[in-house]
């Protein structure tokens, strides 16, 4: 008998493309875990963050469920992507596997989560510094993209890890964005309204990484991914504007 033909499609750009937002642009998560006690899977939702180099990141305390889960058994997935109207299977999804790595609360990559975490989840500094709660870093192994009906791909962790993103970039990250939007003080709504129709808004960069930035107002955030990677500072305000007119 002639083999079925397989519903999984090639993985291309478009899909790796597609991935990243689903993952980087994401505000909160699914996140299933191995109950230590149980054995049995657990799901739990947390707020989700990107470190530089793509890895997911989480705040969470010491006292939840799912990061005593975490210490006990560092393997993790991740659910992504928000139905609209109508069927919710319809819409596009993520679900990714991923190893989870506890950062040191000393850390220098502590300081750099924190702030980003922050920039995205400005209600967090409620509770950011209290002594019980710790990030994770969430690292992608594989991933498996829903991107709508006969769209399936299957993606590995060189899709989404940034493999030796430039630290100069980032050492001062946060006084870029403000520089950012000194330069282009309507770029961010510019890209957020006419380019992905959302809400109009005061809209402002809150992240980035070589592949895309992170604009939020309020309680939403857009993914906006460059038209070509950017790997100085110099590249981003050049890559930004331009990028701003390329098909989303």
């Amino acid at each position: 008998m002639p083999d079925k033909p397989s519903v999984i499609r090639e993985t291309d750009n478009d899909a790796r493309r597609q991935a990243r937002i689903l993952l980087r642009g994401a505000r909160f998560a699914a996140i299933g875990v191995i109950d230590p006690e149980t054995r049995f899977p657990s799901v739990s939702r947390v707020l989700l963050g990107s470190d530089i180099d793509g890895a997911a990141i989480i705040l969470v305390s010491g006292l939840s469920a799912h990061t005593k889960a975490l210490s006990a058994d560092p393997r993790a997935s991740l659910l992504t992507g928000e139905p609209g109207k109508g069927d919710p299977l319809a819409y596009a999804r993520l679900s990714v596997q991923c190893v989870a790595e506890a950062v040191e609360r000393d850390s220098e990559s502590h300081m750099r989560l924190r702030a980003r975490f922050l920039a995205r989840h400005p209600k967090s500094a409620l509770y950011i510094d209290f002594p019980d709660f710790r990030f994770f870093r969430l690292v992608p192994r594989s991933a498996s993209l829903n991107g709508g009906f006969g769209r399936a791909y299957i993606l590995s962790e060189d899709d989404f890890i940034i493999g030796k993103p430039n630290g100069d970039l980032f050492d001062s990250e946060q006084k870029t964005l403000l520089d950012l939007g000194e330069r282009f003080p309507n770029l961010a709504s510019q890209i957020a309204t006419e380019l992905h129709k959302a809400a109009p808004g005061k809209w402002a960069f809150c992240g980035f990484d070589s592949h895309g930035i992170d604009i939020i107002y309020k309680d939403l955030l857009v993914r906006h991914e460059f038209a070509a990677p950017v790997e100085t500072q110099e590249q981003l305000f050049l890559e930004l504007p331009n990028s701003a007119y390329a098909v989303p």
